[in-house]
């Protein structure tokens, strides 16, 4: 059970720091090529869709691929996961972030950690986090309730992508990738001082999609019988 859980910590860890080098570095390569901020987002988004789909194929077999705080605190609160594995989850994934920021502002020749001065505040913004973060738990939600999950790898970027550019906060829906995009003072980073905002209603956002998940797809057995025509006979039940 300990070498189970160190291999899914360690996979958490590989998979969070990845996906945050994608955030910045594509981020960072994004202002080299053009002066034009929606080419850069869209190089941005672009690459962390494809990153996100291959890290979510390669990894998911083994931790699941949650690589995001919130999506693990729900499987705890649904009793899904131990509380201590649900710890050396968050662990991994907060420590993952870090290492992913270090790589990718050093490849950049930059500080491998530096606080951004990029402030994002805001009920607008906010707002859009709610919204992000809500999205991504009920599609999260819907592909585990209907035993669809082998379409994680394309929906969860999916979803991801799409938020980039429909909402104010351009979609970070992640505790632990906020925590790292607070250290890169480039073009994905966050001011530290607009972390916990963020972060609060991200687990907003998180508990809302949790609860839109199980009003359309209820656990089995939790659902009322639905008043669906008899299959075979199409006129009046014999016993009529």
């Amino acid at each position: 059970m300990s070498h189970r859980l160190e291999r899914r910590g360690a996979a958490e860890f590989l998979g969070t720091a990845m996906l945050v080098a994608t955030v910045v570095g594509s981020g960072i390569m994004g202002t080299l090529l053009s002066d034009n901020l929606a080419v850069t987002l869209l190089i941005n988004a672009v690459a962390t869709v494809a990153a996100l789909g291959v890290l979510i194929w390669a990894v998911g077999p083994i931790s699941g691929a949650h690589f995001n705080p919130v999506v693990t605190g729900v499987a705890v609160v649904r009793r899904e996961m131990p509380v201590v594995e649900a710890g050396v989850y968050v662990i991994a994934q907060v420590g993952g972030a870090l290492a992913g920021v270090a790589l990718a502002n050093v490849m950049f020749d930059l500080p491998a950690w530096q606080a951004s001065t990029h402030v994002r505040t805001g009920f607008p913004i906010w707002l859009g986090e709610i919204v992000a973060t809500a999205g991504l738990l009920l599609v999260i939600g819907a592909l585990t309730r209907t035993g669809r999950g082998h379409l994680g790898p394309a929906l969860v970027p999916a979803w991801i992508g799409a938020a980039y550019f429909f909402t104010s906060s351009t979609s970070f829906a992640n505790p632990a990738v906020t925590i790292g995009r607070s250290l890169t003072d480039t073009f994905s980073g966050i001011a530290p001082e607009s972390v916990p905002m963020f972060i609060v209603f991200q687990v907003v956002g998180a508990a809302i999609g949790a609860l839109l998940t199980e009003f359309f797809y209820p656990r089995p057995g939790a659902a009322e019988p639905l008043d669906l025509p008899d299959p075979v006979h199409h006129g009046p039940h014999p016993s009529d």
